[in-house]
């Protein structure tokens, strides 16, 4: 997308861990070495007289809760299918998460060069999995080896599939007439099949309802292959012409709608060490309304605090601008040294609070302990600020002992062990945790949350923003202590927990 933009001149690639090239996104050792993303991205483009700002968030089911907080900030979405796997358990998780806001969806199915499902079963599959209506704009002729382009069903042309293809070429925007004499005797029985598909389409299946796709209801579906560069044009396309421009966020006190004068932002994203030379910190913002000048003093609602923005950031990847304006819909970074938390609400004075930042209860656990005591404080600054990232769950055990972690998966654990000891110097040694679920606790009567948390504190712990949780071993020792505690509430996920334990202390 970014080389359609005109951002890059050559296409990164994710083809293997030691590729040459990385997909540009990529910024920190650790993604060029595996030839993944474990961290979200941002990137801000001009196409087609439109701005673009584009989060690129991590593919791998172990760091879906960093996706989960960008699509918090986020007007629409592009949903990548592998066309060989269909629809994955991490794709409907997202899913969940698009729905509850509303999101418009655009769906691009994937790797068509290779042996895959056939379209129609996937196209049978999407709808089915997702509840949702897919209208194709595209449709592709053959797969694999015999993979020979896509067709645009709505101008009746094809485009050809060239393998290889890391630039922008004239060959990359030529459509041919479907009825071609020379085009169908090159490709036979392929395009046969295609054609007939497409008729199918055209008769059986419902036309494309723009409110549908803004309301999140329907989604336009194209077909291609990223890593040939192959049917991203149409999706960029389809982003300018039809996504939607910033739409207003829903606050605690009320509707902030994005035309209005006053600025506001909401910080869904923390990243530590992109510039690990000066150990920096920056808070990544959606702007939710106003117009934003730097050097503007904006108050964090949290804790009434004021920051100045002369150094506000605009980012393509690892590059990264002095910002003097954005409008509400681009994403601005602001280095900190802490001063801001995940979920924060900036303003020009009104107290707001924006909703719907989720902080999921890990899965997995991990007692976590230097191999280098003389390393201890190094430990404990890179556990605070990869917390405070989000990068995984940290816990401060009540009754003292090792930190542990909580993670959704094997492979975020080695890359916090891993940017431990890049970026802050700490190699550790991750041990076994008795512990297998965590809950968030909270209740009305600040008395009865003090009581509990005293009575069970070999099973307390507190997070990065000190919100207490109850760890268990089993469920059944969370049931037990559900029973025992009605006036205590269990909360499986956590938004802004921080509030609530602060409320309760302050009662």
């Amino acid at each position: 997308m970014l080389l359609y933009a005109g951002a890059i001149q050559i296409a990164g690639s994710v083809k293997a861990r030691k590729a040459s090239r990385h997909a540009t996104s990529d910024w920190m050792e650790i993604e060029k070495q595996r030839g993944i993303s474990v961290a979200s991205s941002v990137m801000q483009m001009e196409y087609r007289d439109c701005i673009i700002n584009l989060l690129d968030t991590p593919g791998h089911q172990d760091f879906s809760e960093d996706t989960y907080r960008v699509l918090t900030a986020v007007d629409s979405a592009l949903m990548v299918i592998d066309a060989a796997n269909g629809v994955e358990s991490q794709t409907l998780r997202l899913l969940e998460v698009c729905r509850a806001r509303n999101t418009p969806l655009v769906t691009f199915i994937n790797k068509m060069d290779r042996e895959v499902k056939s379209p129609l079963d996937l196209m049978d599959e999407i709808e089915t999995a997702l509840g949702m209506a897919v209208v194709p704009f595209t449709w592709p002729v053959g797969m694999g080896k015999s993979f020979a382009g896509v067709i645009d069903i709505a101008q009746s042309k094809m485009r050809l599939f060239k393998a290889g293809e890391d630039r922008v070429s004239e060959s990359s925007n030529t459509f041919i007439d479907i009825h071609d004499t020379e085009l169908k005797k090159r490709l036979g029985s392929d395009l046969d099949e295609a054609l007939a598909a497409v008729d199918l389409i055209r008769n059986a299946m419902p036309a494309f309802d723009r409110a549908a796709f803004l309301a999140g209801k329907q989604s336009p579906v194209f077909f291609g292959s990223a890593i040939n560069n192959f049917g991203v044009r149409e999706i960029l396309n389809t982003l300018v012409e039809l996504a939607p421009a910033p739409g207003s966020r829903k606050a605690l006190q009320r509707e902030v709608e994005p035309a209005e004068p006053k600025f506001s932002a909401m910080v869904f994203k923390i990243q530590a060490n992109m510039d690990p030379a000066h150990r920096d910190r920056v808070a990544f913002l959606r702007i939710c309304s106003g117009h934003f000048k730097r050097g503007m003093r904006l108050k964090i609602c949290r804790n009434g605090k004021e920051i100045r923005t002369n150094n506000a950031l605009s980012f393509l990847s690892q590059r990264r601008d002095i910002l003097d304006e954005a409008f509400p819909g681009d994403i601005i970074g602001l280095p900190n040294h802490g001063l801001l938390r995940l979920g924060d609400s900036l303003s020009e004075g009104e107290e707001l609070q924006f909703t719907g930042l989720p902080f999921f209860a890990p899965e997995i656990f991990r007692m976590v302990e230097s191999a280098d005591p003389m390393r201890s404080k190094q430990l404990r600054i890179g556990l605070m600020q990869l917390g405070e990232e989000g990068a995984i769950q940290v816990f401060r055990p009540i009754a003292g002992g090792p930190m542990l972690l909580g993670a959704f998966g094997q492979l975020q654990f080695e890359v916090v062990s891993h940017r431990l000891k890049s970026e802050y110097g700490a190699e550790v040694r991750l041990l076994p945790a008795r512990f297998n679920l965590a809950r968030w606790v909270s209740s009305d009567d600040p008395l009865i949350l003090k009581k509990f948390i005293q009575e069970n504190s070999h099973r307390m712990a507190e997070d990065v923003v000190n919100a207490p949780v109850f760890l268990a071993a089993h469920k059944s020792e969370l049931d037990v202590a559900q029973q025992r505690w009605e006036a205590i509430r269990f909360h499986a996920l956590r938004e802004h927990a921080g509030l609530v334990y602060q409320s309760a202390l302050a009662g």
